[in-house]
């Protein structure tokens, strides 16, 4: 989960930095004296901006540490946004045929212009023009849509894109009602009860 966590957000900031024109070697060379600088970062960084892939952990074992993480926060009540946004940003990577690879694979969304020679930079311009409505439909199925079993165990469902709009449509209503949900309940966790409640 923080791993995951931490990947992306670096994802994020090497294309912030991108997009503003700075050397992506010198957004690591400051990276290197920061206080969040990590083993993980030390060795997915170079690799993103390489756009090296080759797995060490894959896209799709992430995925289902950070499903797990998800679905343990939500039997607790806690809604983990920067999580879910991670495993929005994987679930991508799997629909687009990625789950093979290292799961910093993330970046490929972000770093689209240090695209390789060939068919990846086709693939990564047609990510581009995809709206993130698929990424986020499986990233609620995900963890919204689990069965339990008779022993008690829960078995989480195949990540996949539902199959109409009708069905993207009530998935992102139930995302949106499940996070209202979740911020109700807390804010009267967080109430005093008076007597004249009582």
């Amino acid at each position: 989960m923080v791993t995951a966590a931490s990947v992306q957000a670096t994802a994020e900031a090497l294309a912030l930095v991108q997009a503003l024109g700075v050397p992506l070697g010198k957004f690591v060379e400051a990276m290197q004296v920061n206080a969040s600088y990590s083993t993980t970062l030390a060795m997915k960084m170079p690799k993103m901006i390489q756009r090296d892939f080759e797995p060490h952990f894959s896209v799709k074992h992430m995925l289902k540490d950070v499903q797990i993480a998800n679905q343990l926060g939500l039997s607790h009540y806690l809604d983990f946004g920067v999580t879910a946004a991670a495993c929005d940003r994987l679930v991508e990577q799997i629909q687009w045929g990625h789950g093979d690879d290292d799961y910093s694979a993330v970046a490929r969304k972000y770093l689209s212009q240090i695209a390789s020679a060939g068919s990846e930079g086709a693939e990564t311009e047609e990510a581009d023009v995809r709206t993130t409505a698929e990424a986020i439909v499986g990233g609620v199925e995900s963890f919204v849509g689990s069965d339990s079993t008779t022993s008690g165990q829960t078995q989480s469902r195949p990540t996949r894109a539902p199959d109409s709009d009708e069905a993207k449509e009530a998935t992102a209503l139930r995302r949106g009602f499940l996070t209202q949900l979740l911020r109700r309940w807390r804010q009267l966790l967080k109430r005093p009860v008076s007597s004249k409640e009582v």
